[in-house]
């Protein structure tokens, strides 16, 4: 077998987002927002359902997933796999746009239902080691949830790291799907026994998919690629600007001085400068002296 990535833009959708399969949706959210009896999702309706994008029309396509529940709550889920620095803000983004746009003309403000903004990641967004973190609205004294219509989940895939046997929840199991299936050769026997998780890894097998979906696919591989190299590109322009206008320059030149006799790790240790930095620092430097011969 050949698995795709479940993280690339298309193979998501078509995974998560196929109305004949919403059981494996319905998994998914009720792992990431740890649902609990009268909370637990029984069924759903996606707003967007999966179809195969025409790669012209790529642009204009929406490829995040959009659900609601029979009770009326919303449910946004949105893979983001490049850190363009703005992930925080398009999350508020789209919870609110999703909130206002249940109020048609005349409708009162209690027909509004609650949105819940489930935002996945190959980047990390804050400071603590937890791979999937809550977010709601409390009361600054009292920490009371007065306000509950906006509820956020974020997963930052690179902070898990469990191999699949210590991965004993529904929530870890999905997640090491995500992360790891790309690598995989068969389905591990640990998913034979969980239904949605068999299915998973049917989608999810390259040879199911038509040369249509396959060619979309490995474009948004491409994109993504190409979006990666241009976030790249645009850090080391910046590092070098730094460079020329003395930006941290103790720090700088700490690292330049140690470059000889330590490895970038233990100079990024000692200055605080990241060793992505510290790399680029060193590649800056030899740059400078291949230009003098």
């Amino acid at each position: 077998m050949k698995f795709v990535d479940p993280t690339n833009d298309l193979a998501f959708k078509k995974i998560f987002g196929d109305s004949k399969k919403k059981h494996i949706l319905i998994s998914f959210l009720n792992a990431m927002l740890d649902f609990k009896d009268e909370q637990i999702i029984i069924d759903v309706e996606i707003a967007n359902p999966y179809q195969v994008p025409k790669i012209e029309e790529l642009k204009e396509t929406i490829l995040d997933i959009q659900a609601t529940d029979k009770s009326g709550r919303n449910f946004i889920v949105e893979m983001q796999k490049n850190d363009k620095g703005d992930f925080s803000k398009r999350s508020l983004y789209y919870t609110s746009k999703a909130y206002v746009s249940q109020l048609g003309d005349g409708e009162p403000y209690k027909t509004l239902k609650k949105v819940y903004f489930i935002g996945i990641v190959n980047f990390k967004i804050f400071k603590t080691d937890d791979y999937i973190s809550r977010h709601l609205i409390l009361d600054a004294k009292t920490y009371q949830q007065e306000l509950a219509d906006f509820e956020f989940a974020f997963i930052e895939l690179p902070k898990f790291h469990k191999p699949l046997q210590e991965s004993q929840t529904i929530a870890d199991k999905w997640l090491f799907f995500l992360k790891n299936t790309k690598n995989l050769e068969i389905m591990p026997s640990e998913f034979e026994n969980l239904t949605e998780f068999k299915e998973a890894f049917i989608i999810a097998n390259q040879f199911g998919w038509s040369t249509k979906e396959i060619q979309v696919y490995d474009y948004m591989k491409l994109k993504e690629m190409d979006q990666q190299n241009e976030l790249e590109t645009a850090e080391h322009k910046g590092f070098k600007k730094g460079l020329d206008t003395g930006i941290e320059q103790g720090k700088l030149e700490v690292a330049k001085n140690l470059l000889d006799v330590l490895d970038d790790e233990i100079i990024a240790q000692k200055t605080g400068l990241s060793v992505d930095n510290i790399k680029m620092l060193r590649n800056n430097i030899e740059e400078q002296n291949n230009a003098k011969y």
